[in-house]
């Protein structure tokens, strides 16, 4: 029974990818300028961290309205970030391959890895708290 109760109550940990593990803590205060662009739906930011940075998006749905993905890719050891263009799908600058920007999965036939995910906290109307599962 405990272990039932144990296995439900976790959340999504398994990043399905062949990156290193580190720990991600990072705080964005969207009053910021480099920032503020959050506030909208659909517009997204890069940000340090992570092991070559994250990219959040404001989705306009869901609670909260944030999606956070590391920037490296998932599939290759690619010495450059992946690329997002406002589009559904982050891109692998050496190998092309692409991976939706809603959770991740991969779009490119071949891979199995997704793109990692980070854990969006919206503390208040101003303050995301974005750290891995």
């Amino acid at each position: 029974m405990l272990l039932i109760s144990s296995f439900l109550s976790c959340e999504k940990n398994d990043t399905n990818d062949i990156l290193p593990n580190i720990e991600v803590n990072v705080v964005l205060d969207l009053n910021l300028p480099q920032y503020v662009e959050l506030k909208i739906p659909s517009n997204w930011v890069y940000v340090q961290g992570g092991l070559k940075g994250i990219i959040i998006q404001n989705t306009g749905i869901g609670n909260p309205h944030y999606k956070a993905f590391e920037r490296a890719c998932p599939n290759n050891d690619c010495v450059t970030p992946m690329n997002f263009d406002g589009s559904l799908k982050l891109k692998c600058t050496c190998d092309n391959s692409e991976y939706s920007i809603i959770d991740g999965s991969p779009q490119t036939s071949g891979n199995n890895h997704f793109a990692r995910e980070y854990k969006v906290n919206q503390v208040n109307e101003n303050t995301l708290i974005i750290t891995n599962y």
